[in-house]
């Protein structure tokens, strides 16, 4: 009898034991389905909450891509509610193209990096979010260079604010001025020709010139127009009459003139059709002279090559042109829109700014990065700097008009024909100033 409960007694222990060990396990499996489920939502609702924007932009050459996008990714690391996406997707005039097309299908990215003289166009299409209320009750205005302040409005509105600024001037090789015994760098256009002409030799007896005075930009792209403008402006010359185009003046025609003259004095290398940026020919000593910006720091201190800068010869009076791109938000929706103006206030900020003109060359924006002591300290390092920022103090803005991509086109069209000798400076700015009476109506 004994012997019966005792096994009767056992078996129910072990039952119970199994029933309880079972019992733990489902509620142990419960808990952990429910942490998974809780875990999996609250992952779920970070997703949610992050914003994604997308950047278009054409930076370049490729080592300033990198330096962007390292400052991209510390804001991302700094805002996990924002997720900055930058797409490179190519040099300015190959991406209008894709930026009308994306506009039209609204499909628009959130960001655009483009110059300013677009303004117009997209403005037309209402695609462009106005951002004069956000910039008005910002902090950041009052630090953005007032020089700037012209490229961003059009129509008392402003619909872009400018990503870091420029000009161009002439960089030279120290180097080859010196073998050619010359002293002093040109400062008006008859000594730039005269200097070229010195500067072009056959440095190894072949009978064939290698080096040649200068390399001048050849095409009808904004850069070429941008390179050739501070020539125009030195010699009093113009694009616009009022808000009509008016190519055919006389700072026009002797600035092309010069370009033509230089071409026909055998001291001109001419660029690849659209591709006067590159420095290929300058930093292999093919060409003494190469008028291009401050953007090409950060590349030319990746060679072993000796370089100065000299400002833009003079015509009639100093003349530059205020480069760089500017910063679109395009209408997209509320939480987009606020996501874009949070990127924008940390690009205008004194800290981007200054990692970006210190890393590339830029001139920055911001009031606060140009007297700060880290800008200054890189100025009287880099003493070249100090002919971009003087240059500022009369740098014009391009024409911020609805048809400013008819009116540079047919520029570049003009200096093209010009520079191959296709036509006399006067007749090809004619011929140009035709289309565009036609494209802007009588």
């Amino acid at each position: 009898m004994l012997v019966v409960f005792k096994r009767k007694l056992s078996k129910n222990i072990h039952k119970f034991k199994y029933q309880n060990f079972a019992k733990i396990l489902i509620i142990c499996g419960l808990l952990c389905l429910l942490l998974l489920s809780g875990c999996s939502g609250k992952k779920q609702i970070a997703q949610q909450e992050v914003t994604k924007i997308t950047f278009w932009h054409g930076i370049n050459p490729p080592e300033n891509r990198d330096i962007f996008q390292a400052l991209v990714s510390k804001f991302n690391q700094e805002n996990p509610d924002i997720k900055v996406e930058a797409l490179y997707i190519g040099q300015p005039d190959a991406q209008l193209p894709k930026i009308f097309a994306s506009v039209v299908s609204g499909q628009p990215p959130d960001i655009l990096w483009f110059v300013a003289q677009i303004t117009g166009k997209l403005d037309q299409l209402g695609a462009l979010l106005p951002l004069e209320n956000w910039l008005n009750n910002s902090r950041i205005k009052s630090e953005i260079n007032p020089a700037m302040f012209d490229s961003m409005e059009l129509n008392k509105h402003i619909l872009s604010v400018p990503f870091a600024t420029n000009n161009a001037a002439v960089f030279y090789r120290p180097s080859l001025f010196d073998q050619a015994g010359i002293n002093n760098t040109p400062r008006n256009w008859s000594e730039l020709r005269a200097t070229a002409k010195q500067l072009t030799q056959d440095t190894n007896n072949d009978d064939r010139l290698d080096q040649h005075g200068i390399f001048l930009s050849l095409g009808k792209s904004e850069w070429t127009v941008f390179t050739w403008l501070p020539f125009i402006y030195s010699a009093g010359g113009d694009l616009l009459q009022g808000e009509r185009p008016n190519l055919v003046n006389p700072g026009a025609i002797a600035a092309l003139q010069l370009g033509a003259d230089l071409v026909k004095d055998g001291v001109a290398i001419l660029s690849p059709p659209e591709r006067g940026y590159e420095i290929d020919n300058f930093v292999a000593g093919k060409a003494a002279m190469q008028i291009t910006g401050p953007w090409t720091l950060a590349q030319l201190k990746a060679t072993d090559i000796d370089y100065d800068v000299f400002p833009i010869p003079v015509a009639e009076k100093p003349a530059a042109v205020i480069g760089g791109e500017n910063l679109f938000v395009f209408k997209t929706n509320p939480k987009r829109e606020q996501a874009s103006l949070r990127f924008l206030e940390y690009v205008l900020s004194e800290e981007f700014q200054t990692t970006w003109a210190l890393k590339t060359g830029y001139l920055p924006v911001n009031l606060k990065s140009q007297q700060s002591k880290e800008y200054q300290k890189f100025v009287a390092e880099n003493p070249v700097v100090k002919v971009f920022l003087e240059q500022m103090k009369w740098a014009r803005s391009r024409p911020i008009i609805p048809q400013y991509t008819r009116l540079s086109e047919n520029l570049g069209r003009a200096i093209e024909a010009s520079l191959l000798g296709k036509q006399s400076p006067e007749e090809a700015l004619k011929r140009s100033q035709q289309r565009l009476e036609l494209v802007f109506g009588q």
